[in-house]
């Protein structure tokens, strides 16, 4: 029986763990969480995808992987390893009052008080609106949802959604009674407040900011799969570039449902998802082109702007480099407990500089676990 491996227990994770133990392998999913559902359902997965939970399929969660040596034999290994927000600096944005939109999603669900809290939610993209929808739900008062794409690109996107019903329907609900402004993002944090483009000062309890995703390549780089401009390489199948490795969860939710399955199943049955897929992939890159990131975003760092949170570093100490590695070595920027997750894709935007080399471990850990694998 062929042993698959699944890392992730996302959408995509789920959805490859489900098809392989359909395809009657051997299927062991690790998540690095204490429940299912990745970081989008954080373990309240919606009914009609509980399907997957197989009881077929074997469970560890509160795994995390920080090398590939802790990683268990397998005949196939798919890596559904998911995405994080894009974080673009500005002053301010390390006050306490400011987070990321989905991390304040995932802090309201752990248990935050939010009722009666006035918030603004910024940056980019369709993530805005959900969060913004499942805040007010939780009692929060939303004073703005501020989108930085342009008016123009962001009513063509709406115009093309008459092709999507469902998407349509949703995009509605989620944006009924909300205050929606494109060509508007943050300028700067205070205490309390935040100034926006285009609206000035507006006080606030909390700034949930987010400019998109970034796919986590670290597990699959440091596995030997290529990776380009931020994307694992992958062919029909979902294949990477070492033939018993997948990659699957690049984008959407339905994109990533729709890849785990491909991946799962295997180049027979998964063939009759290609057609669903390449439709979720063209959708994605919709979303891509109507909320690309304006340059003016990139001139928000002043030279007092802290970039590394991690080691307090500040972009006056960055620029002058010519490169990652430079900058590494002669600051410290990116050698904190985030490993470069939230300064290195921010520094990949503001001075184009290609992410650095991974290498283990890719998750801050104990020394007694290092110790464990070299036994």
């Amino acid at each position: 029986m062929t042993r698959t491996l699944v890392i992730g227990g996302g959408p995509a994770g789920l959805a490859a763990a489900w098809a392989a133990a359909q395809s009657g392998q051997a299927v062991t999913l690790l998540d690095d969480n204490p429940a299912l559902g990745g970081q989008i359902w954080r373990g309240d997965i919606p009914a009609r995808y509980r399907r997957f939970l197989d009881p077929r399929i074997t469970v560890q969660t509160g795994v995390q992987i920080h090398s590939a040596s802790q990683l268990p034999p397998a005949d196939r290994i798919i890596l559904a390893t998911g995405t994080r927000e894009l974080f673009l600096p500005f002053p301010g944005w390390t006050l306490p009052h400011v987070l990321g939109a989905g991390g304040l999603q995932a802090l309201v669900k752990g248990g935050l008080p939010i009722a009666g809290k006035r918030v603004v939610v910024a940056g980019s993209g369709p993530l805005l609106l959900a969060v913004a929808a499942y805040l007010r739900r939780r009692g929060a008062k939303i004073l703005l949802v501020a989108e930085q794409a342009p008016y123009p690109r962001i009513a063509a996107f709406t115009r093309g959604l008459w092709r999507h019903p469902a998407k349509l329907l949703e995009a509605a609900q989620l944006g009924f009674g909300l205050r929606y402004r494109p060509d508007s993002w943050p300028l700067r944090a205070d205490p309390g407040s935040v100034t926006l483009q285009g609206h000035g000062v507006l006080r606030c309890d909390y700034l949930a900011c987010g400019f998109g995703l970034v796919v986590n390549t670290e597990l699959p780089e440091l596995l030997g799969c290529r990776v380009e401009n931020g994307r694992v390489l992958t062919d029909a199948d979902q294949r990477t570039t070492v033939p018993h490795i997948f990659f699957a969860g690049a984008g959407s939710v339905d994109r990533s449902l729709l890849e785990g399955q491909i991946a799962g199943f295997g180049p027979e049955r998964g063939r009759a998802l290609h057609a669903a897929r390449a439709a979720a992939v063209a959708f994605d890159r919709c979303i891509d082109i109507a909320f690309a990131l304006r340059s003016e975003l990139l001139s928000l760092t002043t030279p007092e702007t802290i970039v590394c949170r991690c080691e307090d570093v500040p972009f006056g100490a960055i620029w002058p480099h010519r490169d990652w590695r430079s900058a590494k070595l002669q600051t410290r920027c990116g050698m904190g407990p985030c490993q470069g997750r939230i300064c290195g894709p921010a520094l990949a935007h503001l001075c184009g500089w290609p992410a650095a080399s991974v290498r283990p471990p890719i998750f801050p850990t104990r020394l007694e676990n290092l110790l464990d694998l070299r036994d």
